[in-house]
This record gives structure tokens, sequence and C-alpha cells, in this order.
């Protein structure tokens, strides 16, 4: 298979960010450095700690790790913590800024014995780069073409033996046969709140603030499940706070900041109201197509699928059928409006 006409650098990769985990190397304080400071995911913990222990104690590299969630539920921080506990150095790229087999072969020729090699959004590596990536990850080699015509000749690139972990959103879009080269699969979860709550008692702690347990269990049920909204949140009220010249984040506190943000106690936020507002008054409660919808609301297709749609399917406001978008029953009465008695026999859904 021909990869390029001419021989590459393996120096010149600048499409990945590499570096030995430690304390003071990671930016972010929020992000947890070690499986026991992950909250919640207890299952995933578990089975990752044993596979771990024993890649360990054999002196092996991690079986490739595939990592499965929404947006915002910490699978980059779970690889950086893969790379901790394993005492590995990890490189770290997203499928977008491979555009040629040329840079995957630069990083992959630089990656050393039992590291990690994390690829985020890896549904969206292009055939190429994936077809490059099966012989990587099962023979840890790569065929690389020189030249072109009768004077092309391959060559035969030995890698060290290392960890390739992928993480994604959609885990319907990456190629069967690349799925299932990974030896690990991990479905990462929404948080309830509880766990959540968890999450933002440490984060306050890290962030030098107090915030009340009450309190902290009141903004859990208005972040989404995910604890980077929480994170994000728990840092809007701070500033609310400091505002109101509180030294503690207080449910009255948190009760105006979610307002002043337009965050309703279910967690919903503007978009999310237009979305189905849209949905009723213009569509008469669905179906309705996701480019159609989001023309209307002026918001990307993707943002719509990825960010929106999951939360208002998962609190039962909307319904995805084979012919669009459907609101239910109970976000008429989120907003207010009277039911107007459809009845759409097509997607099975009485409103």
């Amino acid at each position: 298979m021909k990869y390029e006409d001419d021989y590459y650098d393996p120096e010149d990769s600048p499409v990945a960010v590499t570096f030995q985990q430690s304390d003071e190397q990671n930016d972010n304080v929020l992000r947890p450095k070690y499986l026991e400071d992950f909250q919640g995911q207890a299952k995933i913990k578990e089975n990752l700690q044993v596979f771990i222990n024993a890649a360990r104690a054999r002196g092996e590299a991690l079986d490739h790790t595939f990592l499965v969630g929404p947006p915002g539920l910490g699978k980059t921080t779970l690889a950086a913590i893969i790379a901790n506990e394993m005492h590995s150095e990890i490189r770290m790229t997203s499928a977008p800024a491979l555009d040629k087999p040329k840079d995957l072969a630069g990083i992959l020729t630089n990656v050393t014995e039992n590291s990690i090699f994390f690829i985020d959004e890896i549904h969206r590596l292009k055939p190429a780069l994936e077809e490059m990536l099966y012989i990587a990850m099962e023979d840890y080699e790569i065929d690389w073409v020189i030249g072109q015509g009768p004077s092309a000749r391959t060559m035969r690139v030995p890698l060290p033996k290392f960890t390739l972990i992928g993480a994604t959103t959609k885990a319907g879009s990456v190629a069967m046969p690349l799925s299932e080269r990974f030896g690990i699969t991990c479905h990462l979860e929404y948080y309830n709140p509880e766990e959540l709550r968890d999450i933002i008692m440490r984060s306050s702690k890290l962030l030098d603030t107090t915030i009340d347990n009450d309190a902290a269990l009141m903004l859990a049920g208005c972040s989404r499940g995910t604890p980077r909204i929480a994170n994000r949140l728990l840092k809007r009220l701070r500033d609310f706070a400091f505002d109101l010249r509180s030294d503690t984040i207080s449910t009255k506190i948190v009760r105006h900041g979610l307002e002043r943000m337009g965050i309703d106690p279910n967690g919903l936020e503007r978009m999310d109201r237009q979305i189905l507002r849209t949905i009723i008054e213009f569509y008469n409660g669905g179906p309705v197509g996701a480019d159609t919808l989001s023309i209307s609301v002026g918001e990307a297709v993707e943002t719509i699928e990825d960010y929106y749609e999951p939360y208002l399917i998962q609190k039962g406001y909307l319904k995805r059928t084979k012919s669009g978008r459907c609101v239910t029953q109970k976000a008429y009465e989120l907003l207010n409006i009277p039911s107007r008695g459809i009845n759409n026999v097509d997607q099975g859904i009485l409103f």
C-alpha cells in the first residue's frame, strides 16, 4: 500500500503532544491523576485496576483500550490516569489533526516501549490511517512505500510495544476492523447526582472555595450528568459568590447563579428549551429532521446531536424516530404549552 511519495522525518510530527505524567506537569488541577481519585464509573475502574496491575506485573504494555461515551465524562482524563498508573509516557492527539499517513507514522515511530498513544475522536480517522493502525496494533510494525513506479520499494518499520487508547463519542462510526482490535472496551455512562456531588466537593477544595453539601447536590442535579459541566458551573458560581460577598456557595447562590445563566432546575439551558419549543410550534411536535431543526434553531447539527439531544432524550423530553425528532407530552408540560392532541401514528407517539 502506498502512503507517501517520499520519505518522512520522524521528528517532523507536530500533531501530537508528548509528556511524562507528573503532578507538576498536569495543568488542570481539577483532573484526577489516579484511579482512586476518579469519581464514579465504579465497574470500569475496578476492571481497569485489574488489567493495569496484571500488565505491570508482567512488564508488558496494557492491551489497546477503547473509551466510549458522551462528551465531558472523562475519557481524556481516564487516558492520562492509565498512563500514570502504568508509569508510562503518553502522547496525545486527535483524529482531525492527523491528515496524512506520514503524520501518524511520525508519531508511531517515536513511541517508546510500553508507552501510551491516545487518539481522541478516533471515529474521525481517515481510512488510510485506519489501515495503517491495523498493522501497528497487531504486529507492532508499519509498512512504508518509498518512491514511485518501478523504483518504489516497501520498508517495514518495527515499533515498540505500545498501548493505543482510542476515545469516541460515536462508537457506531468507528470501522469494525478497528474497534475489534481493541482488547479493552470501556463504556462511560452519565453520572448520577450523588457521584457528581462528590466531584463538586472535591473540585471546590482544589479551587480553594467552599460549597454546602445541599448546594453541591442541587448543582449536581443541574449538571446534565456530566463532570465537565459540573466543574464549569462550579467555577461560575464561585464568581457569583464573590460578587455577593459570600465565602460559601449556598443553595441560595446556586439558585441565583443558575437563574442568571439561564439554567433551570432540570439542568435545561436556553437552547434545550428552544429546541423543544421549535419542534412544537413550527412542526406540530414532530417529526422533524436534524438538518431542518439545525437551521431552525441556528445551531450546528453536530452540537444538537452530541450535546443537546442525548440529555433531552435521557430526561424524556424528546424521542428519536425513523422519521425524525418528536417531543413528548412531558415537553409540553415543561413549557406550559397545551397539548394539541396530535396522534402521530407512524411514530407510535401520542401527544
